[in-house]
């Protein structure tokens, strides 16, 4: 049966312009007309001037771990956990989200390792079930320094709905913690140990590293090639970072920790990615480079909400405020179409005739972004 939303008095923000005041006809899930005019039209919903947004489009997202393991000792029900996960990402204005899950840990008997199985088996069951109002696609964030990575991951690559991996590396001395007193800090205080533990804990992951590392990140590349999968790096820091992840294919690269980096990434033709957190915030929580001093040098094009879904959209209206040379249709790509391109995802992510109907309603209350309503493929979810 065919079903069709028309909005009115929108701010309509495009892939390159605002119709300030603009009307929008969507035709079964997708757009089918836009118009610079805004005159009365029968049953349609009238905006009242709000902002019209495509819906945001989110490649790596950790939020679903602490639905899974809100406490220490504590594992929910895991189609609740994605349910409530789910709600947090629609309420930020994301209608495509990739659930960053991690495949290895720095340690065993990790939370992440324990849960694994389960939050893959829950999104699947709930996203068929039709509980879920955004559209769940998967992210493995492959940490190669651990010893039994390949027979975790090689059978996950045979999931349709997988649609990037990304390639870590948490040695102490480098990457995202090249600072070794910040690491000592960051991970002493998540797993609380002591200072003798602490250093036991560094030595063996620096072993792990040199035993495991280079030939786990080779099979990972060779398998990602082999299913035409997507790769991102994460946390490049030299040349040398970035020179390897440019010879291995990666499309993305996910939260460079230097300028250098993140310079040489482009030039390399891979699309810079940092945290929402990161702008929001005004800088790293790792003293790493500021995503904000990325974007003035114009070297940003993806938005992350990494560990705080509301970041995203937040983003978007506070770089053109903060950065005089982006405008809001250009900070918008960031979250929308600039990620969809980056993974193949040529539906959506921009209000144009044809694409998918996800859409988002945005008010602006000083200069506070609030998530009004959000639709999928036209059908409202929020």
């Amino acid at each position: 049966m065919s079903f069709e939303l028309a909005i009115t008095n929108a701010r309509i923000v495009g892939r390159h312009a605002i119709i300030e005041s603009g009307s929008l006809l969507v035709r079964d899930g997708v757009i089918a007309d836009l118009d610079s005019d805004s005159r009365p039209v029968a049953g349609a919903e009238d905006f009242g001037g709000d902002y019209l947004l495509p819906g945001l489009v989110e490649l790596h997202t950790d939020n679903l771990e602490k639905h899974f393991a809100p406490r220490p000792g504590v594992r929910w029900p895991g189609k609740l956990a994605v349910i409530s996960h789910d709600a947090q990402i629609a309420a930020a204005g994301i209608t495509t989200v990739l659930d960053a899950i991690a495949v290895g840990d720095l340690r065993d008997n990790a939370v992440r390792m324990e849960i694994l199985r389960d939050m893959i088996a829950a999104i699947e069951a709930s996203q068929q079930g039709g509980m879920l109002r955004a559209e769940h696609l998967l992210h493995l964030r492959c940490e190669i320094s651990f010893k039994n990575l390949m027979p975790l991951v090689e059978p996950l690559t045979e999931l349709s709905w997988l649609k990037l991996v990304s390639v870590m590396d948490h040695t102490p001395g480098q990457r995202q913690f090249v600072n070794l007193q910040t690491y000592r800090q960051y991970y002493q205080r998540k797993y609380g140990l002591s200072g003798e533990a602490m250093d036991q804990f560094m030595a063996e992951q620096i072993a792990n590293a040199k035993a495991y590392g280079a030939q786990n990140r080779r099979r990972i590349v060779a398998l990602c090639r082999e299913k035409g999968l997507p790769l991102a790096s994460h946390d490049d820091a030299t040349p040398e970072h970035v020179a390897e992840a440019a010879a291995d294919g990666m499309v993305v690269a996910e939260f460079p920790t230097t300028r250098e980096a993140a310079a040489l990434s482009r030039q390399h033709g891979m699309q810079v990615m940092m945290g929402g957190p990161n702008l929001v915030r005004g800088g790293s929580h790792s003293g790493n480079i500021s995503a904000r001093s990325l974007a003035e040098e114009s070297q940003l094009d993806i938005i992350s909400s990494d560990y705080v879904p509301s970041s995203m959209i937040q983003s978007v209206f506070l770089l053109p405020k903060e950065v005089p040379d982006i405008s809001l249709p250009q900070a918008v790509a960031m979250a929308s179409a600039n990620p969809a391109d980056a993974i193949g995802l040529k539906d959506r992510g921009a209000i144009e005739p044809g694409r998918r109907a996800d859409l988002v309603r945005v008010s602006l209350i000083d200069d506070t972004p609030v998530v009004r309503a959000v639709w999928r493929n036209g059908q409202r979810v929020m």
